[in-house]
């Protein structure tokens, strides 16, 4: 209530007083300010003439924000001239939180708020006011707007919106140097006193930082910071309001500070001489030890690079950096031999990859050591004097012949002795042997240049006190040529040469081919043989460059008196032991025409007559396609009636065996009946040739079995043949027609047709094939029938 009153107070002595310019003259129907009240005057109507008295434009009141108090807060008054205090006036308020944050008392005027309020949330509010009458309900002026202000109070303490904060700031950085700007916000009204006024300060982090009180730019307090020394740094950072004063709010943050580094620290090796054991068996390229510098930079700062410096045993190794440890490694260039040198010593230098030049002045950013390397014995495999072994050998040189020899050496302290066998990988023939202790390689079975040219095996060399270390190596025998081959004609063997030749013509090319590996330079010689020399048709040109010619030696050539003609060509070859051979070719006599174009070169050509065209040939073989086919229509219907009368004959069987009336030659007829067959049965059997024919090749028919059911019928022969036998009127003996006993071994089989089959078709007439070429046509009309089925008896 106090301030309250103090304000009004304050206002009317700043207006009423003249010690404020007025803004604007108070127009008519606007709200006055009252002189000593906080009450804003409605006008009314006044009469043109009635004076009105001038008055401050004043259409604003004010209130505390967060005001507790237990009754409503006072905030001023309304009044209109036309109110004479009678109550026939009434005022309405209207506008932000008409009646729900201020209310009006309808009679007086009075506002008051109702709730506490917050500046923050709403700095001020605008309000319409009205004066009415009572009992009309009418406006007795027209409405007038008004603001009410929320008077800020100081109850809002800075915040950083941006906090916590990380900075950066390189190592070594000199005193001042930029760091960061924080920043606090205030929600206190920053036009009215010092509610808003934010000053920065410390309040953990000296001596190394200092901020600006007023813009909050943090930056470096200390010479010389060093990462390797503190990298992090935590500082506390307050802002007050309030100026600062007593009474202020003040808000805190923090802002996490690292030192980035810098390259300021060189290099060191932690020891000055670096000791190395490596074995002389190392491979070449192997890391063989590490060495480190440290450099307690980061990052590229921290990057070394090694280099060997040129001295003693330098070239024998090299040195590479490890990115992600950055470690020297140490590779061997060149291999490590114990018995040769037992030691090397060679200095190491370690430098930085990146320099920072503000810094050149603190010295070298290199260190250098001593590597010392101590080769270490180990017992190696022997030694070969050559890596690869070369030999040369005759071909059919004697089995057993050395043809040369490998040496292989232990060349460790206290050598042993070496033993030697051939790999049977590489050499499963066993074409070659080695002597075990001597190395020496002798051929174990004659070489044949033509079928091997080369040979490639492998020779093992092994330690006798350690067999397991073995080496290896390569043994190349080359198989030299001996002229063991003649040379021959290379294809073509045969030519051709036209009837109307003529002499002294070249009618093909001929070259030589020689098995041998022939040398460089190697003539071939050609000729005619000796005896073929003596009236040649053809000769033999030699055009000394390894060919010759075939040379016609007559005009002319007939195809008619010789078709083929083969001439023997000599060739010799100019190797030692000369060779040679004796090649026949073929000339073949054809018919030409006038510019000795190949017309024709058949052999039935020559039996034709000349002129004789493709369609007279055509009919020709036409006719004889014929009369063939007449011919086997003819045996074939020769043989389909003998078979039908053979299967409808009725006669009596016994008269077919005594009634043939086949006379013979008489005695002098010895070829085509043998008298001895009917004196002495068993002559056939004996015989078994024919006499009348010559068969390229005799395969005897099968025999069948004797039929042991017709005795009646050799009983009833034998009784005639017997009274034949003592009647002196019978005819000549060798004219007989009675067989008495046919035999079982007869090349023709049976005549008699008791033993027959019952059809022709049953019969073999394979034996046809054996009796030679005159009986080939019966033996193919014959020859498909059904072999004899000896278990069918007729």
């Amino acid at each position: 209530m106090l301030t309250r009153n103090c304000l009004s107070l304050l206002l009317w002595v700043l207006f009423d007083g003249g010690l404020l310019t007025p803004l604007q003259p108070q127009p008519q129907h606007t709200l006055a300010t009252e002189p000593r009240e906080n009450v804003i005057h409605l006008p009314g109507q006044r009469s043109h003439v009635h004076r009105v008295k001038r008055g401050w434009v004043w259409n604003q009141f004010f209130v505390l924000e967060e005001y507790m108090g237990s009754e409503p807060q006072y905030v001023g008054k309304l009044h209109s001239d036309l109110d004479k205090g009678e109550g026939t006036v009434k005022y309405t308020l209207s506008g932000d939180g008409a009646g729900t944050v201020f209310t009006i008392d309808e009679t007086t005027g009075d506002i008051h708020a109702i709730r506490s309020l917050d500046r923050e949330e709403k700095p001020f509010y605008t309000l319409r006011a009205q004066a009415v009458d009572i009992e009309t309900r009418k406006p007795l002026e027209p409405e007038s707007e008004f603001i009410i202000k929320v008077q800020d109070i100081n109850d809002n303490e800075p915040k950083f919106l941006d906090g916590p904060y990380i900075a950066s700031v390189p190592e070594m950085s000199p005193v001042g140097a930029y760091v960061l700007q924080v920043k606090a916000t205030d929600a206190d009204d920053p036009t009215y006193g010092n509610s808003a006024r934010v000053v920065y300060s410390i309040l953990q982090g000296q001596p190394y930082f200092s901020i600006d009180p007023k813009t909050g730019v943090i930056r470096t307090a200390l010479p010389n910071m060093d990462r390797e020394v503190k990298e992090q740094y935590q500082v506390l950072i307050q802002a007050k309001d309030m100026g600062g004063q007593l009474g202020g709010l003040a808000g805190t943050t923090i802002v996490n500070i690292t030192l980035t580094d810098v390259n300021d620290n060189p290099p060191r090796f932690p020891k000055s001489i670096f000791h190395l054991k490596v074995p002389e068996s190392s491979p070449v390229g192997s890391a063989i030890g590490r060495i480190r510098a440290v450099d307690p930079d980061f990052g590229q700062n921290a990057e070394i690079e090694y280099n060997i410096v040129p001295g003693d045993g330098g070239n024998l190794f090299d040195i590479v950096t490890d990115e992600d440890t950055q470690e020297g490694v140490i590779k061997l260039k060149k291999p490590l031999d114990f018995e040769t040198k037992k030691a090397y010593t060679f200095k190491v230098e370690a430098a930085n990859v990146h320099l920072d030049h503000r810094f050149h002045s603190a010295g070298p950013f290199k260190d250098t050591a001593t590597v010392k390397i101590s080769v270490l014995d180990v017992d190696e495999p022997p030694v070969f004097s050559k890596p690869v072994y070369t030999m040369e050998v005759y071909e059919d040189t004697p089995v057993g012949t050395i043809i040369g020899a490998v040496t292989a050496q232990d060349l460790d302290v206290g050598s042993s002795a070496v033993r030697y066998l051939i790999d049977w990988k590489s050499d499963g023939d066993s074409y070659f042997t080695i002597d075990a202790t001597e190395g020496t390689i002798a051929t174990n079975e004659l070489l044949d240049r033509e079928s091997t040219a080369q040979y490639n095996f492998s020779i093992i060399a092994s330690k006798v006190s350690n067999p397991l270390l073995t080496s290896k190596v390569n043994i190349l025998i080359n198989v030299l040529d001996v002229n063991e081959f003649p040379p021959e004609i290379s294809v073509p063997y045969e030519t051709a040469v036209c009837e109307n030749a003529k002499p002294g013509q070249i009618i093909q090319i001929v070259s030589a081919a020689d098995r041998d590996l022939s040398p460089a330079g190697q003539q071939f010689s050609f000729k005619l043989s000796p005896e073929a020399a003596i009236k040649p048709n053809f000769t033999v040109r030699d055009f000394r460059n390894n060919t010759a010619g075939i040379e016609t030696r007559r005009n002319g050539y007939s195809r008619r008196q010789q078709e083929l003609y083969f001439l023997p060509v000599v060739i010799e070859d100019s190797s030692y032991p000369v060779q040679s051979s004796t090649n026949t070719m073929t000339i073949r006599v054809c018919r030409c025409d006038s510019d000795g174009t190949i017309l024709s070169c058949n052999v039935e050509a020559i039996f034709l007559p000349v002129g004789l065209s493709t369609g007279a040939l055509i009919a020709i073989l036409l006719c004889v396609v014929i009369l063939l086919a007449i011919v086997v229509l003819y045996v074939a219907l020769r043989r389909q009636k003998k078979k039908d009368t053979l299967m409808t004959s009725k006669e009596d069987i016994r008269d077919n065996v005594i009634h043939y009336d086949d006379e013979g030659g008489g005695e002098e007829d010895t070829q085509a009946f043998d008298i001895g067959a009917l004196r002495n049965p068993k002559v056939i059997e004996d015989n078994k040739i024919r006499r009348d024919i010559k068969p390229d090749s005799l395969c005897l028919p099968r025999q069948r079995p004797p039929v042991e059911d017709n005795t009646d019928i050799r009983d009833f022969i034998n009784q005639r043949l017997q009274e034949h036998d003592v009647d002196p009127t019978a005819p000549p003996y060798d004219s007989l027609a009675t067989y008495a006993y046919e035999g079982d071994g007869s090349v023709a089989d049976s005549l008699s047709s008791i033993e027959s089959l019952t059809t022709e078709a049953d019969q073999d007439y394979n034996y046809l094939t054996d009796w030679g070429p005159r009986f080939k046509v019966l033996a193919d009309m014959f020859g498909e029938e059904e072999s004899y089925n000896p278990d069918k008896v007729t």
